[in-house]
């Protein structure tokens, strides 16, 4: 197999690995509802419609009008990073699974987590800017379970309570949700199964709930650069201003998540220029969104500033 076939294959499996591993994946299938054509561009249908209007037996029908039109958003995030592997340490017979191995931990350890983290502080400033928002909710396992219901019967209220509801929850705030006496005994397991891909819940009535690491449920995080000097190594931390969250309760199908792996590029030491060793870019571009007129859909839940 030569280095383009494998780029394919490990191109594919990384995008594979990013879905499943990363606590928003379930998310990504919501991609299906949004035209995508390559690049960083993708076009969101947005659905305007009148109202039902009275009926005339004389006159029949009152006219009403559908808009129907795709705005263009292009994705904001797109982030990359370069190996090198010397050829010294890595022979062509062992060149495959070294390489697999290095970026699939690259992808776990770096990648996920900071898709993740974009992801829940984004929907978080959507909530804040639409007031979709409890603030100052301190966990306890006293209050824990009314206040889940509280928050998830806002948007019941809306919506109806047909609509399956995600929750992700930060570890801490679920570690006290599972040992509160009030619902011991009412946790399932859940799961659904979007495409060839099945995503594993704990269960609660209706809703769907999911652990995220707690470094990952802030409002706000700063994306390093990865150039040299203070942002050398890359990645991503909380700003001086950033919240907690406690969890975020949303419609299954409302976040728009997509995140995709561009062409992954090989160079062998033969055509690596700078050093006698194989070079391996990776690079991924991704984005999320909530339409505005299903923000009725959403409810974040804070911790006191």
């Amino acid at each position: 197999m030569n280095n383009l076939e494998y780029a394919a294959i490990l191109q594919e499996e990384l995008d594979r690995q990013a879905t499943v591993t990363a606590t928003s994946g379930w998310m990504e299938p919501n991609a299906d509802q949004v035209k995508y054509n390559g690049g960083n561009e993708i076009k969101i249908p947005i659905l305007d419609m009148d109202g039902l209007g009275d009926y005339d037996r004389s006159g029949g029908f009152e006219d009403g009008a559908v808009d129907l039109k795709h705005e263009t958003r292009a994705m904001t995030m797109d982030r990359g990073r370069s190996f090198t592997l010397d050829a010294m340490d890595v022979d062509e017979t062992n060149f495959q699974a070294t390489a697999a191995n290095v970026m699939g931990e690259f992808q776990r350890i770096k990648v996920v987590p900071e898709i993740d983290a974009y992801r829940y502080s984004k929907i978080s400033q959507y909530a804040i800017e639409n007031d979709v928002v409890t603030d100052g909710y301190i966990p306890d396992e006293k209050t824990i379970f009314g206040q889940l219901l509280d928050d998830a019967f806002k948007i019941y209220d809306e919506v109806g309570e047909e609509v399956e509801l995600v929750v992700s929850m930060a570890a801490p705030v679920h570690k006290i949700l599972i040992e509160s006496d009030k619902i011991a005994k009412k946790l399932d397991v859940g799961s659904f199964t979007r495409g060839e891909i099945k995503f594993d819940f704990r269960k609660l009535d209706n809703l769907y709930i999911r652990l995220v690491p707690s470094t990952r449920m802030m409002t706000e995080y700063q994306f390093l650069t990865g150039k040299p000097g203070l942002q050398a190594r890359g990645g991503f931390r909380p700003t001086a201003t950033a919240r907690k969250i406690n969890y975020i309760i949303c419609a299954r199908n409302l976040p728009l998540a997509i995140s995709k792996q561009d062409k992954i590029r090989i160079f062998t030491p033969d055509i690596n220029q700078q050093k006698d060793a194989y070079k391996l870019d990776y690079r991924r571009y991704h984005d999320l969104w909530v339409l505005p007129q299903q923000m009725n859909k959403l409810r974040v839940n804070l911790r006191p500033a």
